[in-house]
């Protein structure tokens, strides 16, 4: 018997906060009146998967399938992750805030330009701020740097009128509005987040960064063939960016088109300018085959990343799939180890990653001596994702 089991009664808006994406699956199946067989056949999903990811068994590591649960309970991806999470601690409930800022930011009334000591060189470096929180992994420090960016980079673009000035400026609001739009995205906020980026800048052709977070969006959003078109938008501004050829790829995986994926992650390598490029690339093969189901491939790909050419957010994504890998191998320690390493380099950025907070949850559930159990309990209480039996403090 499932979590679904234990629930006399359900209503939509009430299912249970902080647990795994089984629990909150256990719930939807009840709510929307359906088998585990009746699931199965919707998404092509064992039903021995479904049992075992609401009994705790297994957890859900792959954004197809849970694009594919989603689609067959008819919910939008959040509601089987439960984002946007309850805050659990002060720093999380200032990143939680930052929503309410930036929506309230939106409602105010246009104001007309006024004279101001904000400059386009104030702006850039306001911008330069919340790009190395961003790069950092540092969830909290972005949060607090948002709202006054936005707020600076509307009262700035109006006031420059010389082509140039306006160009950079114009250049350096598109970046704020990205920024925004990437935080709330992870944040769960989706559709605020489409917002900032249709607002970067209006009637005028996306850009780049614009284009690229689009895709990101819609690979949250369990769209991989919406994003593919976006992607395709973006290559004429491109030219070989790994970037955009590492999320082009993970949509082809996601989508279940492996080959093409790893076609176009190997011409992408032998495209490489530099280091930090092949590294990128290294972790864009692990992140798909990660959602192609091949935890070997991802572990070797993962290890071949030369980490001290990534930037601190990057390396944290590639010890998420270390961890997720060597747990899948049944090595909980080496799991738990580059967990830990994980969350230290981006806290919240860790705990607030739908697919980290799962394997943080089976971790947590999966501890098989104290030594595990005393280095995954701190992490799995700052995420609010402990079992109840276990759970003997809250932590900040």
């Amino acid at each position: 018997m499932g979590f679904a089991s234990s629930l006399e009664a359900w209503e939509p808006g009430r299912v249970p906060a902080g647990g795994s994406i089984g629990a909150l699956l256990s719930a939807w199946l009840v709510g929307r009146r359906l088998t585990q067989v009746g699931l199965a056949e919707h998404t092509g999903v064992s039903t021995e998967s479904i049992s075992r990811w609401e009994t705790g068994q297994d957890w859900v590591d792959r954004r197809s399938v849970l694009a594919a649960l989603a689609n067959a309970l008819r919910v939008d991806p959040t509601e089987l992750t439960g984002q946007p999470y309850s805050p659990t601690g002060e720093q999380h409930a200032v990143v939680r805030a930052v929503a309410f800022h930036l929506r309230r930011h939106l409602a105010e009334p246009p104001r007309p330009p006024t004279r101001t000591t904000e400059s386009a060189d104030g702006l850039a470096a306001r911008v330069r701020t919340a790009v190395a929180a961003e790069e950092a992994g540092d969830e909290h420090a972005l949060a607090l740097a948002l709202p006054e960016l936005i707020r600076a980079a509307d009262r700035v673009v109006p006031l420059l009128l010389t082509p140039v000035g306006d160009e950079r400026a114009q250049e350096l609001r598109v970046h704020a509005h990205v920024l925004a739009a990437g935080l709330l995205r992870r944040l769960g906020y989706r559709d605020l987040g489409w917002t900032f980026l249709h607002r970067a800048r209006p009637g005028a052709p996306a850009t780049l960064p614009v284009l690229l977070e689009e895709v990101r969006l819609l690979i949250d959003l369990g769209s991989p063939e919406y994003a593919l078109a976006r992607a395709a938008r973006a290559e004429h501004a491109a030219g070989d960016d790994a970037e955009l050829s590492a999320l082009t790829a993970f949509a082809h995986a996601m989508a279940g088109r492996r080959e093409q994926a790893e076609q176009l992650l190997a011409a992408a390598v032998r495209r490489a300018r530099n280091e930090r490029d092949a590294a990128v690339l290294a972790v864009a093969r692990a992140a798909a085959a990660v959602e192609y189901g091949a935890p070997d491939e991802a572990a070797e790909y993962a290890r071949a990343a030369a980490r001290t050419a990534l930037r601190p957010v990057e390396r944290a994504q590639v010890l998420l799939i270390s961890a997720g890998t060597a747990a899948r191998g049944g090595d909980t320690a080496r799991a738990v180890a580059d967990l830990v390493e994980a969350e230290a380099i981006a806290p919240l950025r860790v705990r607030l990653d739908p697919f980290a907070r799962e394997l943080v949850f089976a971790l947590a559930s999966r501890a098989d001596t104290s030594a595990v159990a005393d280095a995954v309990r701190p992490i799995a209480e700052r995420a609010g994702l402990v079992p109840p039996s276990r759970r003997t403090r809250r932590t900040t």
